[in-house]
């Protein structure tokens, strides 16, 4: 057990100082209250005063506040929407930190490095709107195509064609409200600006600032001021050759990949490395079950599993919350069983190891005093998902009874909120919310205000307490018999 405690150990040793993965790690977490504000505006809009979807189709006062709307659409678009752009910046800056650079400039510069690879013009033809069968399913027409047709109707016929699977047919005024406006865009697109722009923004951040770090010590590419010049003037100037080799450093990577490949950095990255990771990892319940046993061996020796991981799992489970997000606020059906939300909601409620059915089974059928004290002093914390009194005080660390259900018990409620989700009985996870916000009202937010999300994190709980009490009675059984040796 101490070798098996020593090897995690260094394991975790490596990933806490890896510079990568910790700047990772604190970008997203830097970023999370942008996040669950923008979640706050999809909540408004969509669950709130909305006539369709929301509270507004029951009670229409509510409608009163739709002045409001163009506020909170505002808030998701400037947070969610352009997660890339935050998250970038923020690691550029943890780069930069960690190379012995303080100041707000790295972060500039990391935004600037992105730009430098985002495509930022787009020739019409390019430009596409969908519409929606009856099936369900979506139908994507280019502006091209309405030229190279005979009107909306041949083009929309065209591309169901080539579509839409056999049975499946546009509904009949489908032609109907395509106008030129329907192709219409401004900015940079949110393509790049969204979760499918993330990793994108990960891999320019660090290479482009360990670029600019090297540029940065090589005192030949510093332009010396005066002494009498002001610092900010003369550390301006003196980042300023190695800002503009950086720039087109990572310009001409860009160029050469498209020019290699034919496609631009943005859509290699997102189809080569970012959708096979959430498909492999994020859309697969047995590498989440391993992912989740390998964190909660982690907590078995005292280390924090989840920070440990979070810098694999934050950048291949949020993506996947934010593509449901997008969905959800468009009206469409969310796409991802398995997001960053819900294996919060299904796997790490009560805190690392579902450590709130543990609670629940000492208070119900334990017989020690001892363990029924640290249970109700753990009791309040684990309401708001913080388990670290029970976890070091029963102790769940190195204690070889409990650390079975500990590791396991995550997974099977993980994979009963994967059952509950595809069979339909739980909507699928739509919103970001606050980590400590308390078991059962989580879900009921999480899932977009609906109470069937409520009734199955109530069935997980259940769940987990009934695995927890079995290991529970033999663990208090080796406690009774080690208190009559003494």
């Amino acid at each position: 057990m101490d070798a098996f405690a020593d090897t995690l150990g260094r394991v975790g040793a490596w990933f806490g100082q890896n510079k990568y993965l910790s700047a990772i790690k604190n970008a997203f977490q830097n970023f999370m209250p942008a996040t669950i504000t923008g979640a706050v505006g999809v909540l408004w809009t969509n669950v709130l005063v909305n006539s369709s979807t929301g509270l507004g189709k029951l009670w229409s006062p509510i409608m009163a506040l739709e002045v409001l709307n163009p506020i909170f659409s505002a808030m998701q678009y400037a947070t969610i929407s352009c997660i890339t752009i935050g998250v970038t910046m923020l690691i550029a800056s943890e780069i930069a930190e960690a190379n012995g650079e303080t100041g707000s400039y790295p972060a500039v510069l990391g935004f600037i490095l992105w730009m430098m690879v985002t495509p930022t013009s787009f020739t019409a033809g390019s430009l596409s709107t969908t519409v929606t069968s009856t099936g369900g399913n979506n139908v994507s027409v280019s502006l091209a195509d309405l030229f190279n047709s005979k009107g909306v109707a041949a083009a929309l016929a065209k591309a169901a064609k080539a579509t839409l699977p056999a049975g499946d047919k546009l509904k009949a005024d489908a032609a109907k409200g395509i106008t030129i406006d329907s192709f219409g865009y401004s900015g940079i697109l949110s393509n790049y600006t969204a979760a499918t722009g993330l990793f994108t923004g990960l891999i320019v951040a660090i290479v482009g600032m360990e670029i600019y770090n090297a540029f940065r010590k090589n005192d030949a590419l510093k332009i010396k001021m005066p002494e009498q010049v002001p610092p900010g003037v003369a550390k301006a100037f003196e980042v300023l050759i190695p800002t503009a080799l950086t720039a087109i450093v990572v310009g001409a990577i860009g160029l050469v990949v498209q020019l290699a490949t034919g496609a631009e950095l943005n859509a290699l990255i997102y189809n080569l490395v970012q959708k096979p990771l959430g498909q492999v990892i994020g859309g697969n319940i047995v590498a989440l079950s391993f992912m989740y046993i390998i964190i909660m061996l982690f907590w078995c020796v005292g280390i924090h599993g989840n920070n440990m991981l979070a810098a694999i799992k934050e950048p291949i489970l949020r993506p996947l919350l934010y593509e449901n997000t997008a969905a959800y606020t468009a009206g469409k059906e969310p796409p991802n069983v398995f997001n960053l939300t819900m294996c919060q909601g299904f796997a790490e409620w009560g805190g690392s190891g579902v450590t709130l059915g543990l609670v629940f089974a000492i208070l119900l059928f334990s017989r020690r005093e001892d363990n029924r004290t640290i249970a109700g002093i753990s009791l309040v914390p684990g309401l708001f998902n913080i388990n670290e009194t029970m976890t070091f005080g029963l102790p769940l660390v190195l204690n070889p009874i409990l650390d079975i259900p500990f590791i396991f018990a995550p997974v099977i409620t993980l994979i009963i909120g994967y059952i509950l989700t595809i069979s339909g009985f739980c909507p699928k996870v739509v919103l970001e919310v606050p980590w400590t916000m308390p078991p059962v009202i989580f879900m009921f937010v999480a899932t977009g205000g609906k109470i069937m999300g409520a009734v199955s994190q109530l069935i997980v709980i259940a769940v987990s307490t009934l695995v927890y009490i079995p290991f529970l009675l033999a663990y208090e059984r080796t406690q009774n018999k080690q208190s009559a040796a003494e």
